[in-house]
């Protein structure tokens, strides 16, 4: 069993193996009193006047308590990150690193912006760790990219994939969970799949391609192209050759 859960990490996708790993580590960390979440939450008059720069990350890392839900999001993370990074994504990491620096900045803008609008301060007030949100916008992009996949919810009912998001934000309002988190989520999974997939289509142009400085940071996947072995090529007769 031990070696069959090591095996399944080790064929994990970098990015996935990555994001997972740092986020089971800071959720147990927190869990265990090791880490504060008060050290990880995103605030931003912190970031502003104590340039406590950090706090941009570590609040998609950590997930909450160590409940139903983690495990929930931790299934999302682990299934539609990896899918999405090694089928729409692969031999694409450098653009997959760039979907989620994109995802998170759309995600940390929003909650900035809405904390300055009066009605609705108090309730992005409340949010202050957006691993969640990251997660759904990742899991919003994977529907919208295979929207005809036939899938079913815990048994109950079927559904194409395209309905996915609106799914799992229906189960939220049921259990009780905020449905900002969600909607977030489908927010900037929305932006960034009509800028990489709608608008190129539209007017030819790519607006979110990936910096040369990302792509310097990963390396490309080299596409090995196999031949058979002891296969020899044998030149061509010479009234071929001498054919008009």
């Amino acid at each position: 069993m031990a070696q069959a859960v090591e095996e399944w990490y080790k064929q994990m996708p970098v990015i996935t193996r990555s994001y997972l790993t740092a986020a089971i580590v800071t959720t147990v960390g927190c869990s265990l009193d090791i880490i504060s979440p008060y050290h990880l939450y995103l605030n931003p008059r912190l970031v502003v006047n104590q340039y406590q720069f950090w706090r941009l990350v570590t609040n998609f890392l950590y997930f909450r308590k160590m409940d139903l839900d983690f495990l929930f999001h931790m299934f999302f993370l682990a299934r539609y990150c990896k899918l999405l990074e090694e089928n729409s994504f692969r031999g694409r990491t450098a653009d997959f690193f760039y979907m989620l620096l994109f995802g998170a900045t759309v995600l940390t803008g929003i909650v900035l912006v809405g904390g300055m609008i009066p009605y609705l301060a108090a309730s992005f007030a409340k949010i202050i760790f957006l691993s969640n949100s990251l997660t759904f916008m990742m899991v919003y992009v994977w529907s919208k990219q295979n929207p005809f996949i036939h899938m079913s919810f815990l048994g109950l009912f079927t559904f194409t994939a395209a309905y996915l998001p609106w799914v799992l934000l229906g189960f939220s309002v049921l259990v009780g969970a905020s449905a900002w988190v969600d909607l977030l989520g489908m927010i900037a999974g929305h932006a960034y799949y009509f800028l990489e997939d709608v608008y190129p289509r539209m007017t030819g142009r790519r607006p979110l391609k990936t910096p040369a400085f990302i792509k310097a940071l990963f390396a490309d996947e080299n596409v090995v192209v196999a031949r058979p072995a002891n296969v020899r090529f044998a030149p061509p007769q010479a009234e071929e050759m001498h054919r008009d």
